[in-house]
């Protein structure tokens, strides 16, 4: 069961994140001012919805497990970006079944807005329509909405073969045992030799440091 406390959606990644306390709080404004993107560019996004758009946020901000899919980019507001995580199949499929009555106006959210206000609003000639009418299918959104930087996986939670957006972290974090395993896998294929024990300390120490 999720925790209802606003500020409760980056809970697993407490006791080992890459994020601060206030990063943390931020991601769970509906304005974040370290993005000043407004997920109710369309009208009130339901509150069921908006929770997995935190959650996404935390992981990506908080998460020490995605160092396998992070990629080099040559953008003026970034210079990485994590490519293609194997999101749950269950995660995803929720994610897409909580939001497919929200609405939105775009099936890419990472670019072409109209910034002119100083956070997004929907660009000329687009029309506010539901989730669903953009995004027609789970895969539809957990990949196309940050131009592929999900891919819908065909395994389900707690199969140590896909990253899951959100755990009790009472538990543990199973997301470490899917980093080792695509670290080591990539290390094995046709990789920059130079990227290889990157990845590898990367996914299989950092745990081991910030828990010490």
């Amino acid at each position: 069961v999720r925790p209802a406390a606003k500020e409760a959606q980056c809970i697993p990644w407490k006791k080992n994140a890459c994020c601060s306390a206030k990063v943390s709080q931020e991601l769970h404004r509906d304005t974040s001012s370290l993005y000043n993107f407004n997920w109710e560019h369309c009208g009130k996004m339901k509150p069921a919805c908006k929770r997995h758009f935190i959650q996404d946020n935390c992981l990506y901000e908080c998460s020490p497990n995605l160092g396998p899919w992070i990629q080099e980019v040559n953008q003026s507001w970034r210079k990485e970006r994590f490519l293609n995580v194997p999101l749950c199949k269950e995660d995803c499929q929720s994610w897409w079944e909580d939001c497919r009555t929200s609405y939105t106006c775009k099936t890419n959210w990472q670019k072409g807005w109209n910034w002119t206000s100083g956070s997004n609003k929907c660009p000329t000639g687009t029309t506010c329509g539901t989730f669903e009418f953009y995004f027609p299918t789970p895969a539809a959104l957990c990949e196309g909405l940050w131009s592929n930087s999900y891919k819908l996986s065909n395994y389900s939670r707690g199969s140590g073969r896909c990253i899951q957006m959100w755990f009790d972290p009472a538990q543990g974090n199973p997301n470490e045992e899917v980093a080792r395993f695509y670290a080591l896998a990539m290390s094995a294929g046709a990789m920059p030799q130079g990227i290889r024990p990157l990845l590898l300390c990367l996914a299989l120490i950092l745990p081991l440091w910030l828990h010490e």
